[in-house]
């Protein structure tokens, strides 16, 4: 079982508040999802975030082939981190650790993803060829998009 790491960082202008407030709305997903991924909520935006949350997502990541996703909210510290956890989607496991902390003149943003993709040997030679790449686009378009929101550091 091979299991995969996905690990970015980024530094914005902006304070702690500013970051969570943002980044702990389940709504502003959307925002910071490339429009070609087709990214609606379904169900579970419509309160701030706490552990236990399920949100239900549809996707279209490959070919137009909908995909539905739910994760949970697994631990919250307040200004602190978050963690997402795929229940049921695209992979065989999701686990998204999202964390701010203050620097000086702004926050630096860490997000951290264990993942498995699914279909076995299969899975693991698609992952190269489509899986990093797509993860990686998504998290390059992430911090363009909040570049754009929010100021370079």
């Amino acid at each position: 079982m091979k299991i995969y790491t996905l690990h970015t960082k980024q530094n914005l202008p902006i304070s702690v508040d500013e970051a969570w407030e943002f980044l702990s709305s389940p709504k502003n997903l959307k925002t910071i999802t490339p429009d070609y991924m087709g990214f609606h909520i379904l169900s579970g935006a419509d309160r701030p975030m706490f552990p236990g949350q399920i949100i239900q997502y549809i996707v279209t990541p490959v070919l137009g082939i909908k995909t539905k996703w739910v994760t949970e909210i697994t631990h919250v510290k307040d200004k602190e981190y978050f963690v997402d956890e795929q229940r049921f989607g695209p992979y065989a496991l999701w686990h998204h650790k999202h964390f701010i902390k203050p620097i000086e003149g702004g926050v630096e943003m860490e997000d951290i993803v264990d993942y498995k993709v699914p279909m076995g040997i299969l899975g693991q030679m698609v992952h190269p060829i489509l899986v990093k790449p797509k993860l990686e686009e998504i998290f390059n378009y992430r911090t363009k998009k909040l570049e754009e929101l929010f100021g370079k550091y």
